[in-house]
């Protein structure tokens, strides 16, 4: 996520309010929880719903200055 975030910056100035690993795992978390996931589940897959999560917000926010 931190390469990520680096060649995004490298192109691209990145926007107000994009979001943090921290932010994205325990948004994702409290949705996982929510839907009645097994904490064993939620801990096998958190890190690519975060990253899904977090790379949905920086389209959304390239498409909100489109």
């Amino acid at each position: 996520m931190r390469q990520f975030a680096r060649n995004l910056v490298a192109v691209r100035e990145p926007a107000d309010g994009v979001l943090g690993e921290r932010l994205s795992t325990a948004a994702v978390t409290r949705e996982m929880i929510a839907a009645d996931l097994t904490r064993k589940r939620r801990a096998e897959i958190v890190d690519r719903v975060a990253a899904a999560y977090i790379l949905q917000g920086c389209l959304d926010a390239i498409g909100r200055e489109s």
